[in-house]
């Protein structure tokens, strides 16, 4: 039953195209001679080129089904003589829609070499320009722009007069500034308001077409040339000014990662004064829960795939809370006051949990797919800064961040738990004494910070690489973001995360990467030494006793 359901599906599909072959071939007999259309197959390349030409500056109805099978590989010739189209049923005359069956076989099938197939791709996208679907006409527009001498004056004025997209129409004007431009038999008037104009677009056929005009006209009256000289100063400042954007935002990126990862590095640092190595092993479980949460929706949920991420928040944030409150009170409670034995111990921990994750997951790196909310990508300011483009990914990553650190100031302002995060970093002992249990608050501040770099990593998973060395990334950059800004301060940490960032992205095209961050090193030693307490000072009897 099935099988019989789809052969009568197929033999619709078969109707539907040979009747649209129909509606072409009552008109096809005068678009070419049975001379044209059998020299399509068997002619000369002059021949064929020229048919191809006339198939151009014809009815698209008419033109395109010839075009198409020319494209496609199935216009051939029988026996007897007759070219045909070869359709479901059998194949088809195109000059007087007389039918032959399938079982005919052809004696030659028209065949392209490069010349003739670009032709005829070009007189394909030609005639989309007039087809219905508006899509369409978008595809054969871009297509035409990068090979603007392909379509004809006529079929480019027609064209516009019948496109009804407003955007479709700008594309089209800038279609016919490229070849009016590179045009020299129109007049310099033309040819001057042409390049005026393209020096508004950003195209590589545009700055293509300005500097060939200024190779022609270098020893002629300089008119023309100074004109495209011009407009390639303006496009070469756009794309000057794109750059310098784009770098800020990804700067403005770099810097929420790091304040991510910070934000818990300077809760533990600044109330326990511990330097945990480890921390950046949060970021890493963070990112492997967000794993974790993927495939448990792929496997149980796959319908709320999209959700995922919004699920992996709460998962990250607890595990790595739990797995830093066990460390803390495992470790870390046991070397206190002991600074460099703190720092040893939270090393080999970290070597403990990345060769851990190694053992569990394998040491290559895991898919973590977006969800479709964050897949893509937007141009806001595309008239201006024509290469600047926002992913949306990293947009939802800043503002995300900007949430964590509302959330944490919150946290630390308004509830029983900051109150006591605040009291002991400012001065212990005297919170000690009015009764507040430091050693529990410690043990609950390090698991706070550790949660925040759980959440740090779930980001981070959506825009680099997870595997076993993810965290060693963003460890040192996030220490320098803690020391600029002030040990405990979180606004120092925000102002220092975001400061590194954009620094760093806007030294990376003039010094390259690596140089860039030793010169980032360098002048933060040399301000700690000028102002040792950061951007912002810490408050209390213990910076008065620091």
């Amino acid at each position: 039953m099935n099988r019989s359901l789809v052969w009568i599906d197929v033999g619709r599909l078969a109707m539907i195209v040979s009747l649209w072959l129909l509606s072409a071939i009552a008109s096809a007999s005068t678009v070419l001679s049975p001379t044209e259309l059998s020299s399509l197959v068997s002619g000369r390349y002059g021949e064929r080129k020229a048919a191809i030409e006339k198939l151009t500056q014809a009815d698209p109805a008419v033109a395109g089904p010839l075009l198409q099978s020319l494209s496609q590989g199935t216009l051939f010739e029988l026996p007897d003589g007759n070219i045909v189209i070869k359709s479901g049923t059998g194949y088809i005359q195109p000059l007087n829609g007389q039918t032959f069956p399938a079982h005919i076989q052809p004696v030659r099938q028209a065949t392209l070499n490069n010349a003739l197939r670009r032709q005829v791709q070009n007189a394909l996208a030609s005639l989309s320009l007039f087809s219905q679907d508006i899509r369409s006409r978008r595809m054969a527009i871009d297509n035409l722009l990068s090979r603007p001498d392909s379509l004809s004056a006529e079929q480019l004025a027609r064209a516009t007069s019948t496109e009804t997209d407003p955007a479709l129409k700008a594309k089209l004007g800038i279609l016919h500034a490229l070849s009016v431009a590179d045009d020299q038999a129109a007049g310099n008037a033309q040819r001057l308001q042409a390049i005026v104009s393209l020096g508004a677009v950003n195209l590589s056929q545009a700055r293509a077409v300005l500097n060939t005009v200024i190779d022609e006209e270098r020893d002629k009256s300089g008119e023309l040339s100074l004109a495209a000289g011009e407009a390639l100063a303006r496009m070469d400042a756009r794309q000057r000014n794109s750059a310098l954007a784009s770098n800020a935002f990804t700067g403005l990126s770099l810097g929420s990662v790091l304040v991510l990862a910070a934000l818990g590095l300077a809760v533990i640092y600044g109330l326990i004064g511990v330097i945990n190595m480890a921390h950046g092993e949060f970021l890493m479980l963070g990112a492997y829960a967000t794993y974790l949460t993927q495939r448990a929706f792929q496997t149980w949920l796959p319908d709320w795939f999209d959700y995922y991420l919004i699920a992996a928040l709460p998962v990250a944030f607890v595990i790595t809370a739990a797995i830093g409150m066990m460390i803390e009170w495992l470790i870390i409670r046991h070397l206190y006051g002991r600074p460099l034995e703190s720092l040893l111990a939270t090393f080999g921990v970290s070597l403990l949990m990345m060769q851990t994750v190694r053992l569990v997951f394998g040491a290559q790196n895991v898919d973590v797919s977006n969800p479709s909310w964050m897949s893509g990508s937007v141009a806001p300011l595309a008239e201006w800064l024509p290469a600047f483009v926002i992913a949306y990914n990293r947009l939802y990553i800043l503002g995300f961040s900007l949430v964590v650190v509302f959330g944490l100031y919150l946290v630390l302002n308004k509830t029983r738990l900051g109150l006591f995060i605040r009291a002991c970093t400012q001065n212990r002992s005297m919170a000690a004494c009015v009764g507040i249990r430091t050693r529990k608050v410690d043990a609950y501040a390090f698991a706070l910070g550790a949660g925040i770099a759980g959440l740090g990593g779930v980001a981070l998973s959506q825009i680099g690489n997870v595997g076993p060395d993810l965290g060693q990334v963003y460890l040192i950059d996030s220490f320098m973001a803690v020391v600029l800004g002030g040990v405990g301060q979180l606004i120092g940490t925000v102002v220092g995360a975001f400061g590194l960032g954009i620094l760093s992205k806007l030294g990376e095209p003039l010094m390259g990467a690596v140089l860039v961050k030793i010169v980032i090193l360098l002048l933060i030693v040399a301000f700690i030494q000028k102002r040792p307490q950061g951007l912002f000072a810490q408050k209390g009897r213990s910076a008065a006793q620091a």
